[in-house]
Formats: C-alpha cells, structure tokens, sequence
C-alpha cells in the first residue's frame, strides 16, 4: 500500500498543477509549450509545498480533520509509512586479491556521531 500512496500522492500535484495551468487558473497565459511546461512545474510545486506544509501544521497542532483534507488533496489522507532500514549488511569488495570487507567503515561512516566507539 506505501506504493500505491507513494504513487498517489506524486501524480496528484503533478495533475492539478497541469489543471491549473491548462485553465489558465491563476490568470497566467501560456502561448509556448515551453512557458507551459515552467508555469506547470512551478504551480506543480507551490501546491505540492502548501498542502504538505498544512498536513505537517495540522499534525503537530493535533487538528486531525485538516490534515486529513490536506493529505487527500496530495492524493492519499496519510504520507506512506516505510520499514526502517535492515541491519548492516557485509560489504566486500574484491579487486582481484584478497577481498576488502568494507562494513566496519561504513558503519563508523554512518553511526550517529554522539557515539565516537562507531556503535549505533
């Protein structure tokens, strides 16, 4: 299902800024595909950055309906929820001679810096 929402909630934007640029909504008249296609991208982004802004207010304040409405008009009523990541997984590389395991470094690389030992 976080496919689907994910899905969702990308080709929704994409059409009503498409919408609001093919009406000529927002007054603006588009004579060139190439005006259109940058009048598109931008209401593209103005309504995907209103709602989800209005859906993250509406959450941290606790206004549950708001957020519901919000989420719906990005295409789906919550933002897909994904598995964290699996554990590490061992990383070698081999270039010919002995393998190089790489997973220590990427561990270090990636462990939260308040741990100076490269544990999680």
């Amino acid at each position: 299902m976080n496919a689907l929402a994910s899905l969702l909630r990308t080709v929704v934007p994409l059409l009503a800024g498409w919408i609001l640029t093919v009406t000529g909504a927002v007054g603006v008249e588009v004579d060139s595909a190439a005006v259109a296609g940058g009048v598109t991208a931008a209401l593209t982004l103005a309504y995907y950055i209103a709602f989800r802004v209005l859906e993250l207010l509406a959450a941290r304040i606790g206004w549950e309906p708001l957020r519901l409405v919000a989420g719906l008009l990005l295409g789906w009523a919550r933002p897909p929820q994904y598995a964290p990541p699996a554990s590490a997984r061992q990383v070698t590389v081999n270039l010919g001679g002995d393998p190089v395991d790489f997973t220590g470094f990427f561990r270090k690389v990636t462990a939260d810096p308040r741990h100076r030992d490269g544990r999680p």
